[in-house]
This record gives C-alpha cells, structure tokens and sequence, in this order.
C-alpha cells in the first residue's frame, strides 16, 4: 500500500523557520520524482519545488527561491523542506506528491500557519 506521511508542521511567527518531512512507503522512491505543493485556504494548490529522481536537481517557485530547499534521503525514504524567513503568505496545507510512472501518490497534508 502507497503512504507519504507529511509532518513537521505548526504555527511559526514570521522569520521563523519549520522543516517539513514526508516519509514514503509501497513504491521504489529512488525511482520517484518529489514536489511539495500548498493549498492556502480558498486558493487553487499551488506547486511549490521539485527534486528529481536520478541526480537529486532542483526547481523552485519564483515565491519560495531562496527560502526553502528541498532534499532528499533515499535510503530513508524521505523528502524534506527546509523553509526558512517564513511569511504569512506561506500559510497553507503542504502536500507531499510523489511521480513514478505512471503513478501519481499524494499525502494527506500538515497545515503550516505563519502568524505573529
């Protein structure tokens, strides 16, 4: 059975920083694509990076460049985003996606609240 468990979200007040986890389980993750993407309340989900299978490259949205980072860990199975000088405008569930073709596997989501 295909999981992305995402976690490590909270409530953090601008500035701050929080690091996301997503751990991955019933499919050969090495071989899998990641992406986080986010969903603010009343707004369409948005992409935010991507990390590729092979050589580990990334892309990020013009709106999180130079404050978050996305890794991975193939041996455990892990992505990450590390997501620096938070804003409130970064306030919004954050999903864990995953592309092994033909497969396409989300997470359930960590809400991440970006307020003073």
């Amino acid at each position: 059975q295909v999981q992305l468990v995402e976690s490590g979200g909270g409530l953090v007040q601008p500035g701050g920083s929080l690091r996301l986890s997503c751990a991955a389980s019933g499919f050969t993750f090495s071989s899998a694509a990641m992406r986080w993407y986010r969903q603010a309340a009343g707004k369409e989900r948005e992409w935010v990076a991507f990390i590729t299978n092979a050589d580990g490259r990334t892309i990020y949205a013009d709106s999180v460049k130079g404050r978050f980072t996305i890794s991975r860990d193939n041996v455990k199975n892990t992505v990450y985003l590390q997501m620096n000088s938070l804003k409130p405008e970064d306030t919004a569930v954050y999903y864990c996606n995953a592309y092994s073709r033909p497969n396409n596997y989300w997470g359930q989501g960590t809400q991440v609240t970006v307020s003073s």
